[in-house]
């Protein structure tokens, strides 16, 4: 019941507008429709969820794969008590507002870009508090096409990592949020938003943070003693106003992102003995 296109072009579906094609984009119409759908697909064939592509690279070959990816069937949200329940298409901000407006702080969610299916497969954080801090549990269709819900205790979560396998997609998950005013949650997430908006370069082609922060370290200020504020290499460039964010700032490939990624991880290590760890996530063959 829901749409499926051969061979679609995938750039306009991510932040950083790069990238090839998928084989083959499905968009279900529930997660029934999903379930049948992988139930029925031969089990060779490989699957790949994507979100809004917020904090994605698509490698210029794109994915040889069937992506598929979440809708209008996936997004709804709900306050339930000190619990909100929300659909994996869901984006992360929307729930934080429809959150406050029930008198539940779960404001952190207000800055990250991107939905809530992608927050939750790799414990999405900011300002000191992460998924596995508010997460109840999840609901997800298996590969095979079975739906079945996780508690936080079997999803083996790490610093932006969980051990959800290949092919398993997230379609909703229940928050646990602390109880406040709702004036008051609404004036500090304008306050971190504002502040986020001014120091990060949100109105670029870019996909978020790029390096996870070494422990002890900011990925951020490594970058920039490193040398790298505003290096680029073809239509990528290190952000100077946030250096751990990339830019397509004109007719970037996703090679030359990922080229200038690479290029910052040497020099960082050169610099201060640092091995950087890729944040973003990077997907698909090189063309």
């Amino acid at each position: 019941r829901g749409v499926l296109t051969p061979d679609r072009p995938l750039a306009d579906l991510t932040w950083m507008r790069v990238g090839g094609p998928a084989d083959v984009l499905f968009q279900p119409a529930d997660v029934d429709d999903l379930a049948q759908f992988l139930a029925a697909l031969d089990p060779r064939v490989p699957v790949f969820p994507m979100g809004v592509g917020s904090n994605l690279i698509v490698r210029d070959g794109g994915i040889r794969a069937v992506v598929i990816r979440l809708g209008r069937g996936f997004n709804d949200i709900a306050v339930q008590g000190d619990r909100v329940v929300a659909g994996a298409a869901a984006l992360d901000a929307h729930v934080a507002r429809r959150a406050a407006e029930g008198g539940l702080d779960l404001t952190f969610l207000r800055t990250i870009p991107g939905t809530v299916g992608g927050f939750v497969r790799m414990n999405g954080g900011a300002y000191g508090r992460e998924v596995k801090d508010v997460l109840i549990y999840c609901d997800v269709v298996i590969r095979s096409g079975e739906i079945a819900t996780l508690p936080l205790s079997e999803l083996g979560y790490t610093y932006r990592h969980s051990d959800l396998t290949d092919g398993c997609i997230v379609v909703a998950a229940r928050f646990r949020g602390r109880a406040g005013d709702p004036d008051a949650i609404q004036t500090e997430m304008d306050r971190i938003s504002a502040s986020r908006e001014a120091s990060q370069p949100l109105r670029s082609k870019t996909g978020g943070s790029t390096f996870k922060n070494p422990e002890g370290h900011k990925a951020w200020q490594l970058v920039d003693e490193a040398g790298c504020r505003g290096l680029q290499m073809g239509g990528a460039q290190v952000s100077e106003k946030h250096t751990n964010f990339l830019l397509n700032v004109g007719d970037a490939t996703s090679a030359d992102i990922e080229a200038l990624g690479e290029e910052v991880r040497r020099r960082v290590k050169e610099k201060s003995g640092v091995t950087l760890e890729w944040e973003i996530q990077r997907v698909g063959k090189p063309a």
